[in-house]
């Protein structure tokens, strides 16, 4: 197969905030030499983008409306960059001591700007589950929904548990340490590839998931290995940490890793099966011996897969299945449509299972939901976005 895609170069920046326009243009120079190196080589780049630490850690003392000045500051100055993402990191709300209201605060923010990605931490090892953040974190969520051209602001949004700083998937990336440069694929077509091969007889039974797991393990390395080499390289001349490779098969409309995952002959994806079939292909992301970050499980975003939209829609797959699913995998619940109507507190209780299911498995989980305004249960979405897929509303 040819060269997969790199869906993002990202950079963490080591710098507090609030950030200067020096240093996001160092950033911003390095990000553009790795994307024309990798070009280079043969790869599409699809997006480069900034990570950087907790804003409400560096800011603490800061006003609403000094911080809202701040970040649309920062926006112009990633426009005049031409950057398009940018995380300002996660608030910590799982601290006890983080103030809660300021969790509504990251709704003004996103909503007054469009290169921002923000998070709220609502679980950690260390301090365990803070309940009472689910619902503001929530009411995000539900702002998002209402004050963002089609609802689209919850794309720059979620809520994490248990999940570390050095991811390069958005909106789940922030930064802590020393600025490093990490890299995340559009993996999807690998692990059909590779699945593909496994059925030269051409035949439908059920695959060895052993055998599945051990052929999408040497295709990941495979393909997965000489971008590792070239962004160590790229990092080094930075003076940049590399960060690792999220080998997260993400997917993009019909390069679908639900379309790649029913290859292994168990039935639609929702059908039984599928969590061995997750378990498996989860269990060659894990142990590929190659500097890791981030996930490296099965990403599963109904809004952006294509053949998992339509099993959504088909009654194959709900949110508990999806949640199910991320117990042996991946991500939590992701890109999710949701009646307009559905409640701040039920959208709360969704955060929560997340979060529970994270703690208890010690494992990175997140939720981005999108309640979508005007629609109602069992009515289909109409985005607009080249990065959404339409499918009904739950």
């Amino acid at each position: 197969m040819p060269n997969p895609p790199i869906r993002t170069i990202t950079l963490g920046m080591a710098e507090a905030h609030p950030l200067t326009l020096v240093a996001i243009k160092r950033a911003a120079t390095a990000l553009q030499d790795a994307s024309t190196q990798f070009m280079a080589a043969g790869y599409e780049v699809q997006t480069v983008r900034l990570s950087t630490r907790p804003i409400f850690d560096d800011l603490v003392n800061w006003s609403a409306t000094d911080m809202l000045n701040y970040t649309q500051e920062l926006q112009r100055l990633l426009d005049d960059l031409g950057l398009s993402f940018c995380s300002v990191g996660t608030a910590y709300a799982a601290r006890p001591d983080f103030p809660l209201e300021r969790i509504d605060l990251i709704a003004d923010l996103l909503a007054s700007t469009s290169a921002l990605n923000a998070t709220v931490q609502l679980a950690t090892p260390l301090y365990g589950l803070r309940a009472a953040a689910a619902l503001p974190t929530a009411r995000v969520m539900k702002r998002l929904a209402v004050e963002t051209q089609e609802g689209f602001g919850n794309f720059r949004f979620a809520m994490l548990a248990c999940v570390e700083a050095g991811s390069p998937f958005f909106p789940s990336a922030y930064h802590s340490g020393p600025a490093s440069l990490s890299i995340g694929l559009q993996g999807a077509g690998i692990v059909a590839t590779a699945l593909q091969a496994l059925r030269k007889d051409g035949s439908s039974s059920p695959l060895d998931l052993l055998q599945v797991s051990g052929g999408v393990k040497a295709a990941i390395i495979e393909h997965a290995g000489p971008i590792v080499e070239l962004a160590q390289k790229l990092a080094s001349a930075h003076s940049l940490t590399f960060g690792g490779i999220d080998l997260s098969p993400a997917p993009l409309g019909e390069e679908s890793i639900t379309a790649a995952m029913e290859l292994c002959g168990y039935g639609p994806v929702g059908s039984a099966g599928t969590v061995a079939v997750s378990a498996a292909l989860t269990a060659a992301l894990k142990n590929t011996g190659l500097p890791t970050c981030g996930y490296c499980g099965l990403m599963m975003p109904v809004l952006e897969d294509a053949a998992l939209g339509r099993r959504w829609e088909e009654g194959y797959v709900n949110i508990h299945q999806l949640l199910l699913y991320s117990a042996v995998c991946g991500t939590g619940l992701d890109t999710l449509p949701l009646a307009g109507d559905i409640t701040t507190e039920e959208v709360a209780h969704l955060l929560l299972d997340v979060a529970t299911l994270a703690l208890r498995l010690n494992k990175p989980l997140s939720a981005r939901l999108f309640p979508v305004p005007g629609k109602k249960s069992g009515e289909r979405t109409d985005f607009s976005s080249p990065y959404l897929t339409n499918t009904q509303v739950k």
